[in-house]
C-alpha cells in the first residue's frame, strides 16, 4: 500500500497554490479534483461573466496572468490560465475524482471516492464552496409555479427577459446579477434579510486586511466564516448604473411567505413573479470531512492559520479568510508549510 505525504482535494486556485508549494518542498502528494478539465468552479459561471465583471485574479505563484480583452468569458479565460499553470509545473493531478469521505485509520488518513482510496499522512482540503449551494426554506416555496434557481445555475439575463424576477439576497452578486437583468426583465424585487451597507469610499488594502482579519478571527474561534460583503459592503460599478436608473436596487425586506404566482410579506403586501433568483450564497463544501469532527461547538472549523485545530494532519484553504484569489495563494503556501511541520511531528514521535 503506497502512503503518500499528503493529498490536496480540490483544484482550483487554493489547491493549485498548494501542489506548487508541496512540490516546492519535495512532498509527494497527488490532487484529486472533481472536474473533467481544468477550471476549478470558473469554468461553471455563468455565460454573461465577462473579465471585466471579474474583481480580479490574482495571479499563481510564478506565472502570471495572462492579458486578455474585457470582453472574453470568465468561464473560457481563467480555466486556461489554469490548464497552463498545471502543465507548466507538471502538477499531479488526476481527475475527475468525487472524494466522498476522509476518515481516519490509525493514523492514517484514508481518502475514498468510489472504489478507489488514497492513504496519506495529511490533507490539504480545498474544496471551496461552489458545490454547496445554500437557498433557505420559506412557507410556501414548494408551491411555486414559476422559476426557481440559485446562482449557480443562472447563466444570462436573456433567460429572464419580459419576467418579473425576484432576487434574493444582499451579496456582490446579488448586485451584479440586478445589474444585469435589470435592464432585460419586465421588473424586478430586490429583497434582503438587512438592510444592505454601500461602501462609499475605495477598496484600499487598508481595508482589505480589515476583512481578512475580520474573518481570520472568526475561524479562529470556531465560527462559520462570515460574508465577505458584510464587512467591505457593496458597491455600485458603470455597469450597473442602469439599473440603478430603473430602481432595481430600492430594496425591500424579506417576505414571509411564497405563494404559487409570487411572495408575500407579513403586512399583507403581495408581489406577482415568474421567476425567483436565490442570490443566497454558499456554504463550505466539507461533508466529507465529517468522519474527522472537525467542527467546534461554535459550528465552524476551528483553525489557526489553515491549520485545523482538532486535527492537526489537515490543513483548509479556500476556506474563510482565504475564500478569495490573493487568499488562496496565501493560503497554499501556508498550508504546505502546515503539511511539513505535521510530517516533521510525525516522525519525530
Amino acid at each position: 500500500m503506497e502512503i503518500l505525504d499528503s493529498v490536496v482535494i480540490g483544484a482550483g486556485q487554493a489547491g493549485l497554490s498548494s501542489s506548487f508549494h508541496l512540490r516546492k518542498r519535495g512532498i509527494a502528494h497527488v490532487v484529486l479534483d472533481s472536474n473533467d478539465s481544468a477550471g476549478g468552479a470558473w469554468q461553471h459561471r455563468w455565460r454573461s461573466l465577462t473579465m471585466h465583471d471579474v474583481h480580479g485574479v490574482a495571479a499563481l505563484p510564478e506565472l502570471e496572468v495572462p492579458v486578455g480583452s474585457d470582453r472574453e468569458q470568465a468561464r473560457t479565460f481563467v480555466p486556461a490560465y489554469f490548464r497552463d499553470y498545471e502543465q507548466t509545473y507538471d502538477l499531479p493531478i488526476i481527475r475527475p475524482i468525487r472524494v466522498s469521505t476522509v476518515r481516519d485509520d490509525n493514523g492514517l488518513l484514508i481518502v475514498e471516492a468510489g472504489d478507489r482510496s488514497w492513504t496519506t499522512r495529511t490533507l490539504i482540503n480545498a474544496t471551496g464552496t461552489w458545490t454547496h449551494p445554500f437557498v433557505p426554506h420559506y412557507p410556501g416555496q414548494e408551491t411555486f409555479v414559476g422559476r426557481q434557481l440559485h446562482t449557480v445555475e443562472y447563466d444570462g439575463p436573456e433567460e429572464m427577459a419580459g419576467l418579473r424576477v425576484v432576487v434574493v439576497g444582499g451579496g456582490a452578486s446579488a448586485v451584479q446579477l440586478l445589474g444585469e437583468i435589470a435592464p432585460v426583465a419586465g421588473g424586478t424585487i430586490w429583497v434582503t434579510r438587512r438592510p444592505p451597507v454601500w461602501r462609499t469610499e475605495d477598496f484600499t488594502p487598508e481595508l482589505g486586511r480589515a476583512v481578512v482579519a475580520k474573518v481570520e478571527e472568526r475561524v479562529r474561534q470556531g465560527l462559520p466564516p462570515g460574508s465577505v460583503s458584510s464587512v467591505t459592503g457593496l458597491a455600485l460599478r458603470e455597469q450597473e448604473r442602469e439599473a440603478e436608473r430603473l430602481g432595481a436596487y430600492d430594496r425591500k425586506p424579506m417576505f414571509s411567505a411564497i405563494e404559487p404566482d409570487g411572495v408575500r410579506w407579513s403586512d399583507g403586501e403581495f408581489e406577482t413573479a415568474d421567476v425567483i433568483l436565490w442570490a443566497t450564497g454558499f456554504r463550505p463544501a466539507i461533508d466529507h470531512l465529517a468522519p474527522l469532527h472537525l467542527r467546534s461547538p461554535r459550528g465552524g472549523v476551528q483553525l489557526d492559520g489553515t491549520t485545523a485545530v482538532a486535527d492537526p494532519r489537515v490543513q483548509l484553504v479556500g476556506y474563510g479568510p482565504s475564500a478569495s484569489t490573493i487568499g488562496a495563494n496565501r493560503a497554499g503556501r501556508v498550508a504546505a508549510r502546515g503539511v511539513a511541520q505535521s510530517l516533521a511531528s510525525s516522525v519525530s514521535v
